[in-house]
């Protein structure tokens, strides 16, 4: 994205921004629906283009603002359907979107971050180091190019039917731009995707999944990956700071906020690491009789790391275990990964590292 010197880009502005803005304009409010109809549902950047606002009206967004897209550097398409792109984020850097069609819906698998500070053990983004949140409008944008470059769907509708933040970055870390993203994504005057159809995913940054409830409540997500402290503290980091007990209060309190909400618990099936019956009745353990459901992945390697992919016999044992034990519990096929596109394995273009320690006063100004 290269802004405009003294324009303001409206792109990643929620609802009440945009009727903040045509006020300062003195416009009424909805305006701000006519440009989200427009941007969003019609892919419409170009003021001019947009024939229901008045030609006084179009001139003076056009001196004013601009709707700035994230500049995609590259495509790459699997042979199993599935394409990444690769967004150019400034500086030399870039994140990366993957987007994976199945029947019935095409989900796009979006970044928040550039890198990620959190450093689990088993991720490749997190191997890169972190430098910086992406902006409302660098998360949107991604959407916004998929539903683009992709064919609509049979039914006229765009092919992004689901979205889900579980792509480069921690999305509670970035909570404001997330947030605003977000409320686009459910706007009925843009995107107007379900909330159920959104799905947000965290290691575990518990003040924000507390906060998170409250300000638009879609689907969670998890990342888990163990069942006890002393493994979960070796693969992902943050549970030293908010261990499991904790954050399992707040996905309760997160899931009774709303009716017939679960939330999603993500489980990267390591050899010889977590893999096992045993770990697999811990887990039983932690979630019995909760509104919970497990999410088992296969782990995707990514140059020099130490783990490997459990087993297939050993994946279908672990779940096997789980459902006897009542537990709702489904392995993700694994999509992309001959274009480095699967689970674990986005790793973008990250440099000027910045190493952000796990302290809550850190979270909390990232978050903000």
């Amino acid at each position: 994205m290269q802004a405009t010197p003294g324009k303001q880009n409206l792109l990643g502005s929620p609802p009440d921004e945009l009727a903040a803005f045509f006020a300062g304009l003195g416009e009424k409010p909805f305006r701000a629906r006519q440009l989200l109809q427009w941007v969003y549902q019609r892919r419409v950047t170009e003021f001019e283009a947009m024939t229901d606002l008045s030609k006084r009206l179009r001139r003076e967004l056009a001196e004013t603002a601009e709707i700035d897209l994230p500049e995609p550097v590259s495509r790459h398409d699997s042979g199993d359907g599935t394409v990444k792109w690769l967004f150019a984020s400034g500086s030399g850097q870039a994140v990366e979107t993957v987007f994976i069609p199945e029947p019935g819906r095409g989900t796009l698998c979006i970044s928040s971050q550039v890198g990620c500070a959190l450093d689990c053990s088993f991720c490749a983004t997190g191997a890169q180091g972190f430098n910086r949140n992406l902006t409302a409008a660098e998360i949107v944008g991604q959407v916004w190019h998929a539903n683009q470059a992709l064919p609509a769907r049979r039914s006229g509708e765009p092919a992004v039917t689901n979205v889900v933040f579980m792509g480069m970055g921690e999305p509670l870390a970035n909570y404001r731009n997330v947030v605003a993203a977000t409320e686009l994504l459910i706007s009925d005057w843009a995107w107007g995707l379900s909330r159920r159809r959104v799905t947000i995913s965290t290691s575990g940054i518990v003040p924000n999944i507390d906060r998170l409830g409250d300000d638009c409540n879609v689907s969670l997500a998890v990342s888990l990956h163990a069942p006890n402290d002393g493994l979960r503290n070796e693969l992902v980091p943050i549970n030293r700071r908010h261990p499991i007990d904790e954050l399992l209060a707040a996905c309760w309190a997160y899931a009774a906020k709303h009716a017939n909400r679960f939330v999603t618990f993500e489980y990267v099936l390591l050899k010889n690491v977590n893999d096992t019956l045993a770990h697999a009745d811990e887990l039983v353990g932690l979630l019995a009789g909760k509104p919970a459901k497990v999410n088992l992945i296969p782990f995707n390697p990514f140059p020099n790391t130490r783990y490997e992919r459990s087993s297939a016999e050993t994946i279908r044992l672990f779940q096997a275990r789980l459902r006897a034990r009542g537990l709702v519990a489904t392995t993700r096929r694994t999509r992309g990964d001959d274009i480095d596109a699967a689970c674990g394995q986005l790793a973008g273009r990250v440099s000027d590292r910045i190493r952000v320690r796990l302290s809550e006063k850190r979270l909390r100004v990232a978050s903000a």
